[in-house]
This record gives C-alpha cells, structure tokens and sequence, in this order.
C-alpha cells in the first residue's frame, strides 16, 4: 500500500482525533466560578453524547450486525452488545473508588467546607469518567476514519470534518469539569488531548493488528457497546453534575442545543 495514502489517511485521523484540545481552549474562556456556564456545557456535552449514541452509533451498529445475521437476530445483538456497554461501565463505576485526597479548590469564593468539597470531587470523577467514554469511542472511530481515508480520499476529508466538528464538544465535556473541579488549566487540556489522541491510535492498532481479524460483526459489537458506555455517562455523570452546579433549566437548555449542534454536523455530510 502507498506510503503516502497511509501517511494522508494518518494525518486526517490525527485532525480529528486533536479536534478535543479545541474544545478545552475554549472552556478555559470561562470565569472558573461561572456556574452557569458550567451547567450550559455539561448540559450540551449530554445531549451531544446522548444524540449521537442512540442517532448514529446504535444504528450504524445495527446496520452492520443485521448485514451479517439478518435483521432479527442483527437487531438482537445490537441490543444485548448496548446494555453489555452500559454494565461494563457501570462496573468500572463501581470499581474506581471516590477521589480520597484532598483538591485544592482554586475559585473567588474559596469554598472550603467539607460539602463543597465533596462538590469538587465529584466533578473531577465526573471528568475521568467522560475522559475513559470519550477514549474508548474514539479507538474505533480513529480506525473507521483511517479506513475509510484509505480507500476513498474524499470521502475520508468529509468524515475527519464531520468527527472533528463533534469531537469540539467532546473535548469541553472534558476539560470543563476537571477545571472547575482543580482550576488547573494544563491539567484539563492534557486530559481533553489525551482522550483525542486515542483516535489515531485506534487507528494504527487498527492497522497494524486489527485489520486481520475486523468484520462487520465486530465493528457493530464495538459500536453498539460504546453506544450504551455514552449513554450511561451520560444519564449518571453529566445530567446529574449539570443540574448540581447550576439552574435546572439551563442543563436542560445546554441539552437541546448540543443535540442540535450534533444532528446539524451529521446532516452537513449527508
């Protein structure tokens, strides 16, 4: 294979994969105690998270596993591989213990009590766990997006935008509750690149030791799992912290407008 497709194919998927550090430079415009805004974004990194699982992965999941096994069993599968998803995060949920040492809080109001703390810790797992979602679903888009690249140049330019553009999102759903909850810039940008930068490793694993054993089969069981793993972030991390740390209607708000800015970058590649 031309050196110079997997070199472009690479590029591509390394674009879209460092698209997340955009979204953390722009959650570091905010004030560290703007509540407000800290509930908009968890809000529409939720709806973001939520409208793409069950609109595009679960479907794309479903298509490709029906392909194989035909529609009743393919649909089957789908489903047993979504909730599978959801009860492999919830057990990591059950396994990473609570933050037991101590943040300093850096904010105006230098909240000190036991109870805000607590706040704070609680947004910083909130953080970890988006980061760990995030990652995982972005190893099998890397490879997708590197595959693709490959066989049709065009084509892959169109999906690299299309997952760059929500992968902005992402990278706020990220950064934004690790800054709030440390008000450590760095260390929020490091983990928002962090989660990008398994994209175009997803895509040399892919390459170099996937390739051979990838079918449609476990394209959609990856897909499928990672649909229920963000939906399940997604209901009890991101909805729940954004309704913590700010107005009940602005998560709600934040919700639908990530939902929107979801479903009008999937339509502008259609």
């Amino acid at each position: 294979m031309d050196t110079g497709n997997v070199l472009f194919a690479f590029g591509l998927t390394l674009f879209a994969g460092l698209a997340t550090g955009i979204g953390s430079l722009l959650a570091f415009l905010c004030k560290t105690t703007n509540r407000k805004f800290l509930s908009v974004a968890l809000g529409f990194s939720a709806g973001v998270m939520i409208y793409v699982s069950f609109v595009e992965i679960f479907f794309k999941a479903k298509d490709s596993l029906c392909a194989v096994m035909g529609a009743r069993m393919g649909y089957w599968t789908t489903v047993i591989a979504f909730f599978g998803g959801i009860a492999f995060i919830a057990i990591i949920d059950k396994f990473v213990p609570s933050d037991e040492n101590p943040h300093e809080i850096h904010n105006s109001e230098e909240l000190n009590d036991e109870g805000a703390k607590n706040k704070f810790q609680k947004l910083h797992r909130t953080g970890m766990f988006v980061a760990l979602a995030i990652a995982i679903h972005n190893f099998p888009e890397g490879f997708a997006t590197f595959m693709s690249a490959l066989q049709d140049p065009t084509l892959g330019i169109a999906i690299a935008v299309a997952i760059a553009i929500h992968n902005i999102p992402e990278g706020i759903s990220v950064s934004v509750p690790i800054y709030y909850a440390t008000g450590k810039k760095g260390k929020a940008f490091i983990y928002s690149f962090l989660s990008g930068l398994a994209e175009p490793v997803g895509a040399l694993i892919g390459y170099t030791i996937l390739r051979p054993f990838m079918s449609p089969t476990l394209f959609g069981v990856t897909f499928a799992g990672v649909a229920g793993i963000m939906v399940f972030i997604s209901f009890d991390e991101l909805l729940p912290a954004a309704r913590e740390y700010g107005e009940h209607h602005l998560s709600i708000y934040g919700l639908i407008a990530g939902m929107a800015v979801m479903s009008v970058s999937l339509l502008m590649f259609v």
